[in-house]
């Protein structure tokens, strides 16, 4: 019994000491990298799956889509869960499902079970992300940190953005040595070492209330009508938004058949999955949403609008035109962790808003004769962009999302940035539907100057962050109240 109790408070003091320790936050980061990779690696393998499964290269796109479809609701879902069954316990199911895919996608003989299989990946590694929310912002209280662990909250936004940029090398890679499969078979040992740590290191959940069991019981817990609604509303959503420029009246119709009775529930409801009401109380948090939407649609119209320029009316190679936005990919890696550990939010969010209206109107300068130094250039810019976007906007959800809904609402803030994505792959099918060539890429320019103006008044009109930005360290426990408390973001 004492070598028991001793051990405990040897625990206890390490916690005290080093509440962040690299075996808390490895797991978190290697989670959180899944989604993002995911979502870029299979861009190498679709020529070769059309191949190899005898259909045409256009319908492998279902393989992209789907994985931001079921990663768009399953974000804020699996945050929900995490705050009523344990972050760990949803952080190591949605691992269990990333296997699966994985497995599903390696073996699968035809396009609907690797559609199938890309679904699984979506849901599974969309739980890493609000997962590891909840669990450093209850290791936070637990130590008494009353800021952001900015250098914890940079490592998760190195893994949760930076990553995607090297998803096309690394499927490139794989594709090329041992085959398309293995852009799915790679998520076998991964999530085989993420779930040997995770068991290993992560802290284990409270055990549950006996109390709060039974099926009506837990439904009622976790809002299980408005789940299914807001499953279906996003669902149909983003099926209309990828129709865009055709209209597809069903999903139109289909989304606000859904939506509507959604909201009405969610309006209803002492504690709903979706608050319409808080979110319309939290400003602060409501523009976090906005501006994160916003910044990563330019983010990902350079990623996938200049590629297509690139190849399309440049004649660059595929490899060169991923070798030339690695940089952007690179520095945003590079920065983003030495910014967040300052715990810095209007300054890299101004700096983010700057940086896309430069970027952009770089963007609008170029033409198919423009030298690769100047295309480098522009990815640079916008590498900046994202870098300050997400480690601004994720020190602003910290701080502005209520402690005991963090989950949820670290889930939402994926789904508006899924938003955003997709809605720049929208605009890209738009400006360049007669072709691609300099005037579309100067069209979506424009586009984005005005995307970029937008987040540069949501900043700076913002007065509650006026006083967001602290330098204050934060790797140990502070005594200091919390300004969040007197400034509430």
């Amino acid at each position: 019994m004492r070598t028991d109790t001793t051990r405990a408070d040897a625990a206890a003091r390490g916690l005290a000491r080093k509440p962040f320790a690299w075996t808390f936050t490895t797991p978190l980061y290697v989670g959180s990298s899944l989604n993002p990779i995911n979502s870029s690696i299979i861009a190498t393998a679709l020529v070769p799956i059309a191949a190899a499964l005898h259909v045409s290269v256009g319908s492998t796109a279902v393989l992209v889509s789907s994985l931001y479809l079921a990663s768009a609701v399953a974000q804020p879902t699996a945050g929900k869960l995490a705050e009523v069954f344990g972050a760990r316990r949803i952080f190591l199911s949605g691992i269990m499902l990333v296997l699966l895919g994985g497995l599903v996608g390696g073996l699968g003989q035809n396009l609907a079970m690797l559609t199938v299989a890309r679904v699984l990946i979506g849901i599974g590694t969309s739980a890493a992300f609000p997962c590891s929310m909840v669990l450093i912002r209850r290791r936070a209280e637990e130590t008494g940190l009353d800021a952001p662990p900015g250098g914890v909250l940079g490592g998760i936004a190195i893994a949760g953005m930076a990553t995607a940029a090297v998803g096309p090398p690394i499927g490139g890679l794989l594709v090329g040595a041992a085959g398309w499969r293995w852009a799915f078979l790679i998520n076998i040992p991964v999530t085989a070492i993420a779930m040997a740590m995770a068991l290993r290191w992560l802290p284990k959940d409270p055990v549950p209330d006996p109390g709060h069991g039974g099926f009506r019981k837990v439904a009622d817990r976790i809002d299980l009508p408005g789940i299914l609604g807001f499953a279906g509303s996003m669902t149909a959503l983003v099926i209309f938004l990828m129709s865009l420029p055709h209209v597809e009246w069903i999903a139109l119709a289909v989304f606000v058949l859904a939506a509507l009775p959604t909201v009405v529930w969610e309006l209803r409801k002492t504690a709903p999955f979706f608050d319409f009401r808080g979110l319309a109380a939290n400003g602060p948090l409501a523009r976090t949403y906005l501006r994160q939407a916003l910044t990563l649609l330019g983010v990902y119209s350079v990623m996938y609008g200049m590629t297509q320029w690139m190849e399309a009316a440049h004649g660059i190679s595929t490899v060169a035109a991923g070798l030339l936005l690695l940089p952007m990919g690179a520095v945003s890696a590079l920065l983003s962790r030495p910014l967040a550990s300052r715990n810095l939010v209007r300054g890299p969010l101004i700096a983010s808003a700057v940086t896309m209206l430069l970027g952009s109107v770089g963007i609008m300068l170029l033409t198919s004769h423009s030298p690769a130094i100047a295309i480098v250039l522009v990815s640079l810019i916008f590498g900046v962009t994202s870098a300050s976007t997400t480690v601004g906007n994720q020190t602003a959800l910290y701080l502005a999302a209520p402690p005991d809904q963090i989950g949820t609402a670290s889930g939402l803030f994926r789904t508006f940035g899924y938003l955003g994505t997709i809605t720049s792959a929208v605009i890209g099918g738009i400006v360049f539907r007669d072709g691609v060539s300099d005037h579309g890429l100067h069209t979506l320019g424009i586009v984005l100057v005005a995307a970029g103006l937008a987040v540069l008044l949501l900043t700076v009109l913002d007065r509650r962050l006026m006083n967001r930005d602290t330098n204050r360290p934060t790797d140990t426990p502070s005594t200091v109240e919390n300004p969040a408390k007197e400034n509430p973001a």
